[in-house]
């Protein structure tokens, strides 16, 4: 396929049956490519009896459980090519997934992301006010999810803040000099739920402060199991950071390590939307036959950017329900869904947004 020109289309410009026929199409010559370049995969694919240069339709690729990532070194690029490494996140002893990128895979991510962004704020680069430690970012060559989040986003930032210092503590007056610094302009604030809730809103509250982020479009993700344990729900979590820093566009967003860059963003209307980029199928757990609309199921997440690895098909821990394609009320095009929790049998993952120590 040419990257380029299918990174040209705008991301929620396709509607769902044109995309899922050209999906079956690039997936099938990827899944082949990727059996001649990563010998363990190709092992995967004959244990699955999945057959050399088979044509097959969307639902019809093989997916790899998202586990397989952190137990089995899976590229399909030599050790020179390595360009970074990202890493998902996990609580002290757990494993952790490890996605190899070349510069290719890595810029047609950062695309897509900057795409998907351009829809939501706007293609101006604006103020980026981080709710993390800049310590995150110290090792460049080996990106945590946290840290690659943050890098992806800067694409969009004029001039960047880290709200938080090293030992994790929020600079209030370091915050209050960059907004009176950007006074009136739009800013991009990002961050991982939970540190957003741990370490701005609690602060705030607790201190009975407020920062002035009228102007501010808030974009976070991950972290829900931990607020859901506190019994704070999606619309409390938008409440309260609203009542501390005067942010009303707020926006969720679903994504993966193992797929960076192919974010599924919270539109107005509370849904999730699959871009151009990427694309989700809700699976039944006794045969894994696909779900239909308005059934929960676990979630597949497919991409034909994951070239330099085999990540182009792959089995979540996560459960959702697929709502509708093409007819959401904000006006986007393709799937749009909601995510309702982690399956049972799964192991509880450290999110990507918490700190520990």
């Amino acid at each position: 396929m040419d990257y380029e020109l299918f990174l040209a289309i705008r991301p929620y410009s396709l509607g769902s049956y044109e995309k899922k026929k050209m999906f079956g199409e690039w997936l099938t010559k990827l899944t082949e490519y990727h059996r001649q370049n990563c010998i363990p995969y190709e092992r995967l694919l004959n244990a699955m009896d999945v057959q050399p240069d088979r044509k097959m339709e969307e639902e019809e690729i093989p997916m790899l459980p998202i586990n397989l990532f952190k137990n089995m070194e899976l590229k399909s690029i030599a050790p020179e090519r390595i360009f970074k490494i990202v890493t998902s996140s996990g609580t002290e002893g757990q494993e952790v997934s490890r996605i190899y990128l070349d510069t290719d895979t890595a810029r047609y991510q950062q695309i897509a992301l900057a795409n998907i962004g351009e829809d939501f704020w706007g293609g101006q680069r604006i103020p980026f006010l981080v709710i993390d430690s800049p310590d995150v970012l110290k090792k460049r060559e080996m990106f945590s999810a946290r840290g690659a989040g943050i890098l992806g986003f800067s694409i969009f930032s004029s001039g960047i803040c880290y709200a938080l210092d090293r030992e994790m503590r929020l600079d209030i007056d370091g915050v209050e000099a960059f907004l009176e610094q950007h006074k009136g302009k739009k800013i991009l604030v990002f961050g991982f739920t939970y540190m957003i809730w741990k370490y701005l809103y609690k602060v705030l509250a607790s201190q009975g402060k407020k920062l002035d982020l009228t102007n501010g479009i808030l974009v976070h993700g991950g972290g829900w199991k931990k607020l859901e344990n506190q019994s704070v729900s999606s619309e409390e979590f938008k409440d309260r950071i609203s009542q501390v820093t005067g942010i009303s566009r707020i926006h969720n967003y679903y994504g993966m390590a193992e797929q960076t860059g192919c974010i599924y963003m919270e539109c107005s209307c509370g849904n999730f939307h699959a871009s151009v980029y990427s694309d989700i199928i809700t699976r039944r757990p006794d045969d894994f036959s696909p779900c239909s609309y308005g059934e929960k199921g676990i979630i597949q997440v497919l991409s034909p950017l994951a070239r330099s690895y085999p990540g182009h098909s792959i089995l979540t821990e996560d459960e959702g329900i697929l709502l509708g394609a093409d007819d959401c009320p904000c006006g986007r095009l393709g799937k749009y869904f909601k995510v309702t929790g982690r399956i049972r049998q799964a192991q509880v993952r450290g999110c990507s947004d918490t700190y520990e120590g």
